[in-house]
């Protein structure tokens, strides 16, 4: 199993949207409005890293509002 976190910038007031549509995707475990340098994290549990790229690199910045995002695999 794969365990990644997905630190992710939106557009001003999208967040709450962004958070549910995350939350929908296959693989994302929680995804959470946060205070700080990124407006969401989510966490992904996978088999494989491709899955977790399917996930943030196509499947998260792909939908409208995202800004950016930065993908943490767990090393445990």
């Amino acid at each position: 199993m794969v365990t990644a976190f997905v630190m992710i910038k939106a557009n001003t007031g999208e967040a709450d949207r962004l958070r549910d549509e995350i939350k929908a995707i296959d693989g994302v475990e929680s995804a959470h409005i946060v205070a700080g340098d990124v407006d969401i994290i989510a966490k992904a549990d996978v088999g494989t890293p491709a899955e977790v790229k399917d996930i943030a690199a196509t499947r998260i910045q792909s939908i409208d509002g995202i800004e950016d995002t930065q993908t943490y695999i767990a090393m445990d």
